[in-house]
């Protein structure tokens, strides 16, 4: 399988691949999702991946309209990036051989939601933190550097950390 949960051979062959055809890297998401105007979980989506689909909802919190029964969608984005950003690292690790005995992560965000309600020009997110919670029997070097690997190649904190163009578009009816 390889190291840390995660299948280098695999991956040394998607590698492998891309570097004859850059543009096979490419890949679109698409999520359909539904708004409940009913009782219920506010938000509803099937969300399909290679293994199959699942089922998410979302709920905003009480103080926000919502009925609190589900993670609200800011934490579902937090859980998102967490869980890319904590990838990545057992990715770097693995490929560079790199044996961890633990690895988990801390996901922090500070949010302001003074803006949601027209009451300020606050930004609405102040900050997100991850603090990776890593044992192994490598050198701290060596972890330091698969830490900085992670922060240059991780997609969540690309995103989080540079701008990315946002289309709207609006069907009615």
């Amino acid at each position: 399988m390889g190291i840390n949960n995660v299948n280098t051979d695999k991956l040394k062959a998607t590698i492998a691949g891309l570097q004859k055809d850059l543009s096979k890297a490419k890949k679109s998401n698409v999520i359909d999702g539904e708004w409940n105007l009913g009782k219920g979980a506010q938000f509803r989506a099937t969300v399909s991946f290679e293994g199959g689909k699942v089922t998410l909802e979302a709920d905003q919190p009480t103080t926000l309209g919502g009925g609190g029964t589900q993670p609200g969608p800011m934490i579902y984005c937090l859980y998102g990036s967490a869980s890319c950003y904590v990838a990545t690292f057992a990715t770097m690790a693995a490929m560079e051989g790199v044996v961890l005995k633990k690895l988990s992560v801390t996901a922090e965000s500070n949010l302001d939601f003074s803006k949601v309600f027209g009451l300020s020009n606050n930004p609405i997110a102040e900050k997100v933190k991850f603090t990776l919670h890593v044992e192994s029997d490598a050198p701290a070097e060596k972890i330091k550097e698969l830490e900085e690997l992670s922060k240059q190649r991780c997609p969540a904190v690309y995103c989080l950390t540079n701008p990315i163009p946002l289309e709207t578009e609006l069907k009615i009816g």
